[in-house]
């Protein structure tokens, strides 16, 4: 079995450029939901710098192409010293009879596949260690946990990440009863974010998030005696411009009553965003869950005090 092993994490440095990115390489240091192990597959896009919703891919591994026959012999002939120093018992025999079945495929068309796997999902590597080191492919063909479009796919969206919303209030130190508090999200005019994950010279998937539109929870018991809350946001709310009036409020709140007497004499406005998820160009027949994002803001609410003063005369 340890033999096997060596094989199965030399598979990637026999195919393709070996100094070319891998997808372990290119997620290192980042804060998503994947971290690929013994892969070739590439993650990019602008969806990959934020923090994971916690999607799970429903298989944490897979097989990937490989090298043809003759490469793949040529391979396990050059590590000749790490099977001797890693195998127990090891011989010429036992080495030679270990080569046999890659001899046994040169001239024969067709791949030599191995296993990879999602380092940063809890199950990633259980599934990996189930699966063969190395399984020979025909051409045209795909072994049972080969490696699909639907896979790549699901790679993506578990890349994929959204901006936490920024939330912007006017007033913003504090508002005041019957005045309106307009609510907005300040997330430098990004509505959209892709992540793409590409298995070199083979196929690539592509999944872009849209951002729809913006809630608003203004953190009361009682919406409709507490507080008036106007949701005509759209996909970031309407920000607050010099000289508008009342009827201008499109998105926001409006308080009843102070936040004297709630716990530490605020309310808790919570605004989420929900971002659209798609394959672009419908490459597979499925459709993902959206995302939703949220942030929380303290809003004190006070009342206007009034002081009438008799008249002298």
């Amino acid at each position: 079995m340890i033999e096997n092993v060596i094989v199965a994490g030399l598979l990637l440095f026999a195919s393709g450029d070996p100094g070319a990115p891998t997808g372990e390489g290119f997620q290192s240091g980042r804060t998503v939901g994947v971290r690929l192990e013994n892969s070739q597959i590439i993650i990019t896009g602008t969806g990959t710098s934020g923090t994971s919703d916690g999607y799970r891919i429903k298989r944490p591994c897979w097989y990937e192409p490989g090298p043809n026959a003759p490469d793949m012999l040529e391979n396990q002939q050059e590590v000749r010293a790490w099977w001797f120093r890693f195998t127990p018992g090891a011989t010429e025999e036992k080495f030679q009879e270990f080569l046999k079945q890659f001899q046994d495929k040169v001239g024969e068309d067709g791949r030599w596949w191995g296993p990879a796997y999602n380092g940063a999902d809890p199950d990633g590597m259980s599934c990996w260690s189930a699966l063969d080191p190395f399984v020979w492919v025909p051409p045209g063909t795909t072994p049972p946990a080969g490696i699909t479009l639907q896979d790549l796919a699901d790679l993506a969206r578990a890349a994929l990440t959204v901006p936490e919303p920024k939330v912007q209030l006017n007033p913003d130190a504090k508002s005041y009863v019957n005045l309106g508090t307009w609510v907005w999200l300040d997330n430098g005019g990004e509505t959209t974010r892709s992540v793409t994950a590409t298995l070199p010279g083979i196929m690539s998937a592509t999944v872009v998030a849209t951002q729809k539109n913006i809630e608003i929870d203004p953190g009361t018991d009682d919406k409709n005696r507490a507080v008036v809350v106007t949701e005509d946001c759209g996909q970031t709310g309407t920000p607050y411009f010099k000289g508008a009036t009342e009827d201008d409020l499109g998105c926001g709140v409006r308080y009843l009553r102070a936040s004297v007497d709630l716990p530490r004499d605020v309310y808790e406005l919570t605004v989420t965003s929900a971002w659209e998820v798609a394959v672009q160009d419908d490459v597979v027949p499925f459709a993902y869950d959206p995302i939703e994002a949220s942030a929380t803001r303290d809003v004190p609410v006070g009342e206007v005090q009034s002081t009438v003063r008799r008249g002298t005369r």
